[in-house]
């Protein structure tokens, strides 16, 4: 079989497109997208059924207020909001804060300006975690002695979570509260008079309160819940299937993960 010729430029020009398109294949695989910032949002229960002032809660959140900082307040332009847990919770952001940190361009660096570099970035991060956690915990310790402590919303959080997801960041939330719902109203819950009495009731009752929630797009938010019960605690103190409610709600909303410290 005879295989037709070509000239010599035609063979060079297709070469060169062979070339071009195997460059173009490996930068496509090889380029990667900077990570989406980290919005923190935490909310921390000023009612009368948590109190902070206690040795084993004081600890406990001091410890979690810590390791959130560090963990997720790291790069330049991750966010981090406080909001208080109360009667009107929706309304209550106490805290805004924004990573200013800067680490300069690596591009075109030698391994001794790197180093230097990160050093430089590394030391201003820490300063500002320095300040931003001192700042979350005069939040934590501040005291609610008005009338809104006798209500606890947790429900008036989801809006809020619902827009932290419209801005495209990695949405992680945190709930530093016993989650004792309580709103008096047909159409609400109130755990400390009427709580579910096992897993199936609370089951149940998320999978309807979320069908009223459909509204609130919250995205794929990681949750953890950081209950200020100590191990030992009782079932009628930290009864297990208000942890089942939360679980579902969320879970049926959309979350990605919910966790309990």
């Amino acid at each position: 079989m005879k295989f037709p010729s070509f000239p010599p430029l035609f063979v060079l020009l297709v070469l060169a497109c062979l070339v071009s398109a195997c460059n173009f294949f490996t930068t496509e695989q090889t380029t990667t997208l900077p990570d989406a910032p980290v919005h923190t949002l935490i909310f921390l229960d000023k009612t009368q059924s948590v109190n902070v002032n206690q040795n084993f809660v004081q600890a406990k959140y001091r410890q979690a207020l810590n390791e959130l900082v560090v963990n997720n307040m790291k790069n330049k332009g991750d966010k981090l909001e406080v909001y208080f847990i109360h009667e009107n919770t929706s309304k209550a952001r106490a805290l805004s804060l924004t990573v200013h940190s800067e680490k300069e361009g690596l591009e075109n660096a030698n391994a001794t300006d790197r180093e230097a570099i990160e050093t430089a970035f590394q030391m201003a991060l820490q300063r500002e975690q320095g300040v931003f956690l001192r700042q979350v915990l005069s939040k934590l310790n501040q005291q609610n002695t008005g009338t809104s402590n006798q209500a606890t919303d947790i429900w008036a959080s989801l809006p809020i979570i619902a827009k932290a997801a419209q801005d495209g960041a990695q949405v992680r939330v945190y709930y530093f509260s016993d989650m004792i719902e309580s709103v008096k109203g047909s159409d609400r819950r109130d755990f400390h008079h009427l709580p579910p009495v096992d897993d199936a009731q609370a089951e149940a009752w998320a999978k309807a309160d979320a069908k009223k929630m459909e509204q609130y797009a919250l995205g794929t938010p990681e949750v953890t819940v950081v209950s200020p019960f100590e191990p030992t605690a009782s079932t009628k103190e930290n009864n297990p299937h208000v942890a089942t409610y939360w679980q579902t709600l969320f879970q049926e909303l959309g979350a990605m993960s919910v966790e309990e410290l």
